[in-house]
């Protein structure tokens, strides 16, 4: 069973971010590497693995979307298996968590204390984010969907080298194609040796002479992508939606972003939903609320019956078992609640409201229950 993550940074469930940070920030200098280069080897692994998932569950907690996932689901990528929520950063991991210890110790998380990260590693591709509008039958049912998106892809013409043609490209002299250079720096470990992006050449490691008269030495351009997806039956309005890999592409030869959906399901003008059960209002005649009847309801789906018993008072609600909303990723549903409207009939005519009359002089004060307590209470419309 995976760890709780609020457990894993020693916080409540309801903790603010900043309570978030402050934890996250004391584990991280307890657990980094670089307090363990002299230790053993078993010490090293359990720090190493203790450090990534303080390093997860911090990533998780601080992000808005995925810390929702979590705590209504118990997972980061919410409710849809192959789908996870909210989006990263461009580094694909790290990013926010980097700039917390960049503060203490002049460098990112990933690489020790001080250590820059390596401008030439690979770096996963940024998310894409859109809005998927859905009918209220199709989020019922479930529907494909093919979006047209604008995404980065590698350059066709340069192959990612942002250069005209190999002749193009040389070594940096100063960091010699490392695309760092060393330098001493002071942190609270004493006096250590830190890297630095190469200001020469940007931590590229190389310059381009002539750059690709198609990306102008970006090495990457943009191309429309037609993307099919598949929303599963019952999804919700606000609920978000990742299809792993189909973001742009990375830096460096690393994977691609998330394309991030947000989607929004229009009211149905006939039914109301709560969770994942139906609310149906439903119109009947004096007679049939009174003698009783069978109803054949088009509901969505398909036919059903609702028996309507003898003597149906307005506001009765009758449940239809199985006829609600699909419950996501289960072969289930919600229920159907009938809510039953007597309707008066109007414009009468003579003749009916004479036999109405006649009707109405014909019951018993036992057939009005409710208007018998009334009328001995004397009172209408106030407490007894």
């Amino acid at each position: 069973m995976a760890k709780d993550l609020y457990e894993i940074l020693g916080v409540s469930k309801g903790a603010t971010e900043e309570e978030i940070k402050k934890a996250y920030r004391k584990l991280a200098i307890q657990y980094h590497p670089d307090r363990f280069a002299t230790a053993s080897d078993s010490e090293k692994k359990n720090a190493d693995a203790k450090f990534k998932e303080i390093n997860h569950a911090y990533e998780v907690l601080t992000n808005q979307q995925k810390r929702a996932n979590y705590d209504q689901y118990g997972s980061e990528d919410g409710p849809q298996h192959g789908f996870g929520g909210g989006a990263r950063g461009e580094g694909g991991g790290f990013s926010g968590f980097e700039d917390i210890l960049s503060s203490f110790f002049g460098g990112g998380a990933g690489n020790g204390f001080g250590t820059k990260r390596n401008p030439n590693a690979p770096r996963q591709g940024e998310d894409i984010h859109v809005k998927i509008n859905l009918t209220f039958e199709e989020a019922y049912s479930g529907v494909s969907k093919t979006l047209r998106l604008n995404r980065e892809e590698v350059c066709a013409t340069c192959g990612g080298s942002g250069a005209k043609d190999a002749h193009s490209i040389r070594t940096c002299t100063y960091c010699n194609g490392s695309g760092v250079v060393q330098k001493t720096q002071q942190s609270i470990f004493g006096q250590q040796v830190v890297q630095a992006v190469c200001s020469n050449c940007g931590g590229k490691g190389k310059i381009i002479d002539e750059k690709c008269a198609v990306c102008k030495g970006n090495g990457f351009a943009r191309k429309e992508a037609n993307i099919k997806v598949n929303i599963p039956a019952g999804v919700d309005n606000g609920v978000t939606m990742t299809v792993r890999n189909e973001g742009h592409c990375g830096r460096n030869g690393g994977a691609r972003g998330n394309l991030v959906m947000a989607v929004g399901v229009s009211a149905s003008q006939k039914y109301r939903r709560v969770g994942n059960d139906l609310y149906l209002d439903l119109a009947i005649g004096f007679y049939e609320a009174a003698c009783g009847s069978e109803i054949v309801l088009d509901t969505l789906k398909g036919e059903a019956k609702c028996k309507i018993p003898e003597c149906t008072q307005s506001g009765t609600k009758i449940r239809l078992k199985g006829y609600g909303m699909k419950v996501l990723q289960k072969e289930t549903y919600g229920d159907l609640y009938v809510i039953v409207k007597v309707e008066t009939p109007k414009n009468l005519t003579a003749k009916q409201m004479k036999l109405l009359k006649e009707f109405e002089d014909s019951l018993s004060e036992s057939q009005y229950p409710q208007i018998k307590k009334i009328k001995k209470s004397g009172k209408f419309g106030k407490d007894k």
